[in-house]
């Protein structure tokens, strides 16, 4: 199955042709702020299955869990669209809100919960975690 992705404004499109590994919210503090005060949801794919259309801008920070993070934004309309741990060059996450399907799989797990600030909506229905969970792969 091959499935589709992009920005707000058109200018980044992605072409996936994996299904994907796994689906998470998370409430780090770096998330917060791509999200706007809210969490990030986020989809992992095989980065050798993705191909991308158009420019990304890019901005490395550590994250709370100690990794080097690249994060990939459309330079035109700003949307945030991928997270890339340095350290596992083999994933790469898409936010679910560029999918051209964002049904395609929502979150199985929370992250980060411990970050989440007091009026955070956090489902009881999936898993919570209070930090960091094992890599995907």
């Amino acid at each position: 199955m091959t499935y589709g992705a992009g920005c707000l404004c058109g200018a980044v499109r992605f072409t996936i042709d994996a299904e994907p590994m796994a689906a998470r919210t998370c409430w780090c503090r770096l998330c917060q702020y791509l999200g706007g005060g809210t969490a990030t949801a986020n989809i992992c794919f095989p980065s050798d299955k993705v191909t991308r259309t158009g420019e990304l801008t890019f901005h490395d920070s550590v994250a709370d869990s100690g990794n080097t993070i690249r994060r990939g934004f459309c330079p035109t309309c700003g949307t945030p669209a991928t997270s890339e741990a340095l350290s596992r060059p083999h994933l790469i996450f898409l936010r679910i809100g560029t999918l051209d399907d964002p049904d395609l799989m929502g979150p199985q797990a929370t992250i980060w919960t411990e970050a989440a600030p007091e009026w955070a909506c956090i489902s009881s229905e999936i898993p919570n975690y209070p930090a960091q969970v094992p890599p995907v792969a």
